[in-house]
């Protein structure tokens, strides 16, 4: 088993758990309740998919897959105790680079109510404590208000346009990126949102 997974990562009533093959109910219908919520940045392929979409069994074999050999973390969220989204670390990258890249969704309905920066928190947490990870990325789509709030409550600095860089819905799209290195936060990225949030940001 890779270091660092399994993990459970836990604060206050916002918990990132493996993500299961049980979880295929309420993970369905979590995403056909948030269609046009979420689609509008959901990645997709150049090149025509051949055969029938993968199952969600096959989808969370292939993510566990990955965590398995250490290049993926495929954590559920949950806010006290229900399915509210998903979070994975993806790209991870050890020797001279140490580096790994998040992305997530959740309900529109579990949006700005703190559950995404602290769900990111956790897992940036966790990349440079337990995974020894140096430097860790989330690439956003520019107009994607609700996900550029997340990186600037947590203080993410802006690293600027990566053009064409992510394919969605037929088409090249531009990205912002963001970044945190270990030195950046000494204390802790959880640590760091809580004292953030207690000053109103």
């Amino acid at each position: 088993m890779a270091v660092g997974w399994p993990a459970v990562l836990v604060d206050g009533d916002v918990r990132l758990r493996p993500l299961r093959r049980r979880d295929a109910d309420a993970w369905m219908a979590l995403r056909a309740r948030n269609l046009g919520w979420l689609e509008p940045w959901d990645a997709t392929s150049p090149e025509p998919v051949k055969g029938p979409r993968p199952t969600f069994g096959q989808f969370v074999r292939a993510l566990g897959a990955q965590a398995r050999e250490g290049s993926a973390l495929p954590f559920a969220v949950e806010r006290g105790g229900e399915l509210v989204g998903q979070l994975t670390v993806s790209s991870i990258q050890y020797g001279s680079l140490r580096s790994g890249s998040i992305g997530y969704w959740v309900s529109r309905d579990a949006a700005g109510q703190g559950i995404t920066p602290t769900a990111v928190a956790l897992a940036t947490d966790h990349c440079f404590r337990v995974l020894g990870l140096h430097r860790v990325e989330v690439n956003i789509r520019p107009e994607n208000g609700p996900s550029l709030r997340v990186v600037e409550k947590l203080g993410f600095r802006d690293e600027g346009l990566r053009l064409r860089y992510l394919h969605i819905r037929g088409q090249w799209c531009d990205h912002r990126s963001f970044a945190l290195t270990v030195e950046d936060v000494p204390e802790g990225l959880v640590e760091r949102w809580h004292r953030r949030r207690l000053q109103g940001h």
